[in-house]
């Protein structure tokens, strides 16, 4: 019977083995050796029957001590063998005979010691063979034996006791089997019938490979074990787990990809690809698809949709409205606009003269197109130094309302002059409050009642005149009345009660910017509300920046700037435009992010026409504009004045045809600009635009119209007027219908069985439902069918199934009256 440490060996076994060595050392004239103090008697390999004949024929060998690793094999048998005897162990082991006594005549010569020492050393090569054997058979690691038998003492003269002189002392024997009987290893307790053996000793790199072939299974520890013992009694306390699915919230911009959408989703990817494909859409992870089919995704896995946009980036940027209780007044921002050599200049020049503070630190010493006058009674009045109307019509072309008030400067003795009639044009179009400077009232030839007069023409009617226009006569060079206009201008702000908030973040408008050599890109901004300090980061137009630094008005350093202040802006990485807005935002890169986004559209509608008939028309269609705007020119004046009438007797009460200018002359760029700013259209009557008009026109998609016949503006213009008009609702009655019986059907609701009583019913169709002649629902017909069929109509006298769209509230004996609605385009 063996074991994992070795085959077991009987009482008789080991008592044959013990005779085999005692005759084999008497055979071979072998003393004893003996066991030195401290050291167990070395353990002999035992060997079964099966491979004693192996071992007996591989005895010549020569085996290196130090080939292999040696087993644990001490307690598995008794002293190692010679190489004679181990098919002599077999046999005794086999036969258990009687013990052999060795005769005296044939024990060793006990002088012979080096044959005693070759032999031990074969004897040792022997033992080593029997282990490698043994540990083969048991599968386990071998280390050779090191014990070689000691060369003997030199011999000395004394005798010495041989134990070849007799037999074997009976105690010695004993003693020799206690100790051989107590190097045995005890046998290990028995386990449970059926129960694997647990592994003793080492465990090897070649067990640990040869695990099944051994017989031994590799189980869970007993941490394992514990931790599922742990989490099976929560479980238990807890009680059954319930695993929701988790609603996230997913952001989808305006074009995701598949895959990109099941990551934010937490889905797989093919369960999204396979609802794409039940809506019809065929689509891999790879693809990208819109935000509508998206938005259908997500809700159909149960999750929540935030979508947004790349212009998200300029949501919030401008800022909550202000509370009134935070408004605090300002100081009015004035235009001075006028003919050339009507005095504006020099009317600017003595208005700048009358600052109190200017006086103060010495006069103006810079001009930046923007400066503030501090007056004697405390008030403030900003001035803006527009040199013709570019800049104006500039700013508002891109929606920046920055003038509070225009002075439209005429000189008295020359009038009213056509570059008079386009300042009037821009301040109606801005729809900003006008005050009229009468200037050189002092010159010889002046006449401002002429002038008053001639303003009548363009609807401007001053207060001497029955009007609401102030109207203040100067003198620019005498400093003549200074002082009512700028009265007229503090009274006319007082009535628009101007007010802004400086305890917020800055907002303003660019009056001019450019780039000057030693300090960069510089803008003239008007703050609008809020304070602009050294150190904020603003943006502006498509540039950003931070200040680096503020110049006022007079040249001097600034740390902060309030409403209605004009100063110079230092810092920016580019020029922006005239008329950009000036924000200041939370941090770098917001900045950033915005001035990258309007690039990337700036680039995106570069060569787009910004104002087009086709636009207009799709304002109109959205009830954003209820008028027409144009501009006239014409080669005459009285062609001009007959256009004018005409196009006036064309509005009505919804329509009308807005003038914003007619002149005389060829289209100039001026025509053009103050058209890009109005988004309106330019009729010509016999005359043509200039080489810089027309490619200005080009540009910024300007429509210019030519006629040569004054009938064919009149068809034109009445057939845009009519596009404007909303469409006349008709409606044409079709027939009756008495509801007979009502059936409940599956998937489709209430279907009622009808009987056309009059005309003929069809399917899409208007219908009303009546009970006692009361109108109680209005739909459409959503199912019409004859027997089985469906059908477009039924007409009178034949019954039909009809079912509502959304409705099911029908009952027998209602009456169903069905209709059609047709749009029908209106004239004038």
């Amino acid at each position: 019977k063996k074991s994992s440490a070795g085959p077991m060996l009987s009482q008789a076994e080991r008592d044959a083995r013990l005779r085999a060595l005692k005759q084999a050392d008497a055979t071979h004239g072998v003393p004893e050796r003996p066991v030195p103090a401290g050291e167990e008697q070395p353990a002999l390999a035992p060997l079964d029957a099966d491979t004693a004949p192996e071992a007996a024929d591989a005895l010549p060998e020569t085996v290196d001590p130090g080939e292999a690793p040696q087993p644990d094999l001490d307690a598995a048998g008794a002293d190692a063998a010679a190489p004679q005897a181990l098919p002599a162990e077999g046999e005794a082991a086999a036969d258990a005979g009687p013990p052999v006594v060795q005769p005296e005549d044939e024990q060793p010569d006990a002088t012979d010691a080096e044959r005693t020492r070759r032999f031990a050393e074969e004897r040792a090569k022997a033992d080593d063979l029997a282990r490698r054997l043994a540990s083969k058979e048991l599968g386990v690691g071998f280390t050779p034996s090191a014990k070689v038998a000691p060369k003997p003492a030199a011999r000395t003269a004394a005798p010495q006791t041989d134990r070849a002189a007799g037999p074997a002392e009976p105690g010695r024997e004993e003693d020799r089997d206690e100790r051989r009987r107590r190097s045995e290893p005890k046998r290990p307790a028995a386990g449970k019938r059926g129960e694997p053996r647990r592994r003793t000793g080492r465990l090897t790199i070649a067990q640990a490979l040869e695990i099944g072939d051994a017989g031994m299974e590799r189980k869970r520890s007993e941490a394992a074990a514990r931790r599922r013992r742990e989490k099976e009694k929560q479980r238990a306390l807890k009680g059954p787990i319930e695993h929701r699915k988790q609603s996230r919230e997913v952001v989808v911009p305006e074009t995701i990809t598949v895959q990109e959408l099941a990551n934010r989703m937490a889905e797989k990817g093919a369960d999204l690809v396979k609802s794409l494909m039940k809506m019809g859409v065929m689509a891999t992870l790879n693809q990208s698809i819109d935000a509508d089919t998206a938005e259908l995704i997500v809700e159909e896995f149960g999750h929540k949709i935030r979508r947004v946009s790349e212009a998200d980036v300029e949501i919030g940027l401008e800022g909550a409205p202000d509370d009134e209780e935070t408004l605090k007044p300002r100081a009015p921002v004035v235009t001075v606009m006028g003919h050339v050599d009507h005095g504006k200049t020099s009317l600017l020049d003595a208005l700048r003269e009358t600052d109190v503070a200017g006086r103060e630190a010495g006069g103006i010493t810079q001009h930046i197109g923007a400066y503030r006058v501090t007056l004697a009674a405390g008030g403030q009045i900003t001035f803006l130094d527009t040199p013709g109307h570019a800049a104006f019509t500039e700013m508002r072309s891109r929606g920046a309302t920055v003038t509070d008030i225009v002075i439209l400067v005429v000189a008295a003795d020359d009038g009213v002059q056509p570059q008079t009639v386009e300042a009037i044009a821009h301040a109606k179009a801005a729809e900003v409050p006008i005050i009229v400077a009468v200037n050189k009232i002092d010159a010889k030839g002046a006449d401002a009642n002429r002038v008053m007069t001639e303003l009548l023409q363009h609807d401007i009617q001053v207060e001497p005149m029955g009007g609401d226009v102030l109207c203040i006569e100067v003198s620019a060079t005498e400093k003549t009345n200074l002082d009512k206009l700028e009265e007229a201008i503090l009274l006319q702000a007082e009535l628009m009660d101007l007010a802004a908030n400086p305890d917020r973040e800055a907002q303003g408008v660019v009056v001019e910017a450019k780039l000057e050599r030693g300090r960069g890109a510089v803008a003239t901004v008007l703050v609008q509300r809020g304070t602009l300090a050294v150190g904020d980061i603003f943006v502006v137009g498509r540039e950003w920046g931070r200040v680096r630094a503020l110049v006022d008005d007079r040249g001097e350093t600034v740390q902060t700037a309030g409403p209605s202040a004009p100063v110079e802006v230092l810092g920016l990485n580019g020029t922006p435009g005239a008329g950009d807005d000036f924000l200041v935002v939370d941090d770098e890169g917001r900045a950033r992010e915005i001035s990258e986004y309007r690039q990337r559209v700036a680039k995106k509608d570069a060569g787009v026409p910004r104002s087009s008939i086709e636009q207009m028309f799709s304002m109109i269609q959205a009830g954003e504009a209820q008028e027409l705007p144009v501009l006239i020119k014409t080669d005459v004046h009285g062609s001009a004045e007959a256009i004018a009438g005409m196009l006036d007797r064309l509005s009505t009460d919804e329509v009308k045809v807005r003038i914003l200018h007619s002149g005389v002359g060829a289209i100039s760029e001026s025509d053009i600009t103050l058209a890009k700013a109005s988004g309106a259209m330019i009729i010509a009557f016999n005359v043509r635009a200039n080489n810089q008009a027309r490619d200005l026109a080009a540009r910024d998609g300007i429509d210019i119209r030519y006629y040569s016949i004054i009938y064919d503006i009149n068809d034109d213009i009445k057939a845009m007027l009519s596009g404007m008009l909303a469409p006349e609702i008709r409606e044409t009655f079709l027939g009756y219908a008495e509801i007979l019986e009502v059936f409940r059907v599956s998937k489709v609701g209430n279907v009622a069985g009808c009987r056309v009583t009059e005309g003929v019913v069809r399917r899409g169709s208007g219908v009303r439902l009546l009970r006692d002649r009361v109108v109680i629902h209005e739909g459409r017909l959503a199912t019409l069918k004859r027997f089985k069929d469906e059908v477009r109509e039924v007409h009178g006298g034949m019954e039909c199934g009809m079912s509502f769209d959304r409705y099911q509230d029908i009952r027998v004996g209602d009456q169903i009256e069905c209709f059609e609605v047709e749009e029908v385009q209106r004239e004038l």
